[in-house]
């Protein structure tokens, strides 16, 4: 039964789950969520064919629990890396149960040094396990062996750097949303008919017209082929500014936008890939603001928790969701037009391609280009930003490292992550932290100082001194803890971390006795209480014990009088007044 108590909906007769291994056993087809099939020939191998055949068995395997081709190809790069290294062997085994402990070794020493090696020591022992001739034996425990993870190498924008990225990313983003605008107005006047009869603006009008609709401008084949503008002379001139620009973004001003969308909330690329226009919420007492609410997509975080939406309102020029306005209006002639070519398709990061014919989809995993426009930011995009403004890194990881450190929370990952990936690895915010730091160890000092044991220790007791519970008082009206009308305020415990305490072999047993009660309570009260009520006390007389040494404070206990336990009785009670 599904989960609203419909009956489901059985295969047709005769139905076979469509099998990922070939007839031969040596060619492994995986199929993306999208149902886009990819395969992976390990004939191509260079080992022997029986072991060709065991890596494909265990790859398929593996293969079960995948939805994307980017984690098939990661996994067929690593075992290709593997292959390499068994052919180099001196002896390369036919099969997998002939792969030594010294062998295995040896691949461990070639990969371990780098990040990416220990990626792929991590991927080729996850395939190895599932081979039940591997499970037991020296190799085993080879392979059991721990791998260290990855040192972390993400680092987040200087100042500085973020600065010149976002000021290139909003006077190009801005310029094309500007562009657009402009001719949006124009194309609306014509179709409204408010152009006067042959005006420029009106010939104008009308190639934006065919533009809208068709995603292109009218063309005309030349003499020798080649296919010219139209209308250059009302456009201005060719390029893509002046032609199909002006109603749909470029690949490089979606790219802009999307780095300021990465800045503003974190989302990674395959997010924006994948991210439906967002709808409108009515926002509630508010008429001059708009809420969107918008659909994340995030794989990674497993089955059942691929979706989740944030809601993100437009309330003036600085509110976050200014940006997204701005971008559901840049692309609006880009989402009709692919909803009119690919009815459904409401993405909302697209922009039209330069060279629509040489255009290829090659990774199966990002959304498939509809007639003349694509989806998200392909690498390349991501390079081509990289190299023009002379980046160390992509900028989308490089923002979205330093959105989430300012941020200070995780943003679509896990706390663990946030911690140990993002926050703890960078420079910065090590470098902003060092005063806190500093702060939190120069205030635990403090604290140190004063639960230890603050008096002097004598070999034996001074008659001008006056005797207390627990210590002997050289100067009461020097008291730390004064009375208002003089004299010590303090309680006899408190004794213990005052500068004018003296204890001397006579205090021994009472002091030691009330160490043991102390930590007797400990047990007998509840964590908060004894903290608050006794730790301080109970770390005194532990720093009296260290000073004393062991062996006089234990014989002390063997020294304790009635009249100590009576004492220490008082005191634990509190019907000991100073």
């Amino acid at each position: 039964m599904s989960g609203r108590g419909r009956r489901a909906v059985l295969p047709p007769a005769g139905h076979r789950a469509e099998q990922p291994m070939s007839s031969n056993g040596l060619v492994v087809t995986v199929t993306n969520r999208a149902g886009f099939k990819q395969e992976y020939d390990f004939a191509e191998l260079p080992v022997p064919a029986t072991m060709q055949g065991s890596l494909a068995v265990v790859f398929a395997a593996q293969a079960c629990g995948w939805t994307s081709h980017g984690s098939a190809i990661a996994c067929w790069r690593s075992v290709r890396v593997f292959a390499t290294f068994v052919s180099g062997l001196e002896c390369p085994p036919d099969d997998l149960d002939g792969l030594t402990a010294a062998m295995l070794k040896r691949w461990r020493a070639a990969q371990i040094g780098t990040n990416d090696g220990k990626k792929t020591l991590v991927t080729v022992r996850a395939l190895l396990l599932r081979d039940p001739r591997l499970a037991t034996g020296a190799v085993a425990e080879e392979l059991a062996r721990r791998i260290p993870m990855p040192s972390p190498s993400k680092k987040s924008f200087t100042q500085a750097e973020l600065e010149r990225v976002l000021l290139a990313a909003q006077q190009q983003f801005r310029a094309a949303r500007l562009r657009i605008q402009e001719n949006t107005r124009l194309l609306e006047a014509w179709r409204a008919g408010h152009l006067p009869e042959g005006s420029r603006e009106r010939k104008l009008g009308g190639v934006l017209d065919h533009l809208a609709r068709t995603g292109d401008v009218p063309r005309t084949r030349r003499p020798g082929g080649q296919m010219g503008v139209t209308h250059r002379r009302i456009l201005g001139a060719s390029n893509a500014a002046s032609t199909w620009g002006r109603l749909f973004l470029q690949r490089q001003e979606l790219t802009a936008l999307a780095v300021l969308l990465t800045h503003r909330f974190a989302w990674n690329l395959s997010v924006l890939d994948r991210m439906p226009t967002p709808s409108t919420t009515p926002s509630v007492g508010e008429g001059a603001s708009v809420t969107y609410q918008v659909q994340i997509e995030k794989h990674r975080r497993g089955g059942g928790r691929w979706f989740s939406t944030e809601n993100i309102t437009d309330s003036g020029a600085d509110s976050p969701g200014r940006l997204i306005t701005q971008a559901i209006q840049a692309t609006a002639h880009g989402r009709e037009l692919a909803a009119r070519l690919s009815p459904g398709t409401d993405l909302l990061m697209v922009a039209r391609s330069q060279q629509v014919e040489r255009w290829e989809h090659r990774n199966a995993d990002r959304p498939k280009p509809v007639g003349p426009l694509v989806f998200g930011i392909a690498p390349s995009d991501a390079n081509w930003w990289r190299r023009t403004h002379q980046l160390d890194g992509s900028p989308f990881r490089l923002l979205r490292q330093k959105t989430v450190t300012r941020e200070g929370r995780p943003l679509q990952h896990s706390q663990g992550t946030h911690e140990s990936v993002y926050v703890l690895p960078d420079p910065q915010v090590q470098q902003a932290s060092r005063e806190v730091f500093e702060a939190g160890a120069l205030e635990a000092l403090e604290q140190a100082r004063t639960i230890v044991f603050e008096g002097k220790v004598a070999d034996a007791a001074d008659p001008a001194h006056q005797e207390t519970a627990t210590a002997d008082c050289e100067d009461e009206d020097s008291s730390p803890w004064p009375f208002p009308t003089g004299g010590c305020g303090a309680s006899y415990l408190l004794c213990l971390g005052c500068a004018n305490a003296h204890v001397h072999p006579g205090h021994h047993p009472r002091l030691a006795l009330l160490h043991q009660h102390l930590e007797g309570l400990r047990s007998a009260v509840d964590d908060h209480t004894w903290h608050k009520d006794w730790l301080d006390h109970f770390l005194r007389l532990e720093d009296l014990r260290d000073r004393l040494g062991p062996t006089p404070w234990n014989a002390a206990l063997l020294r304790v009088t009635d009249n100590d336990r009576t004492l220490i009785q008082l005191l634990i009670n509190g019907d000991l007044a100073p």
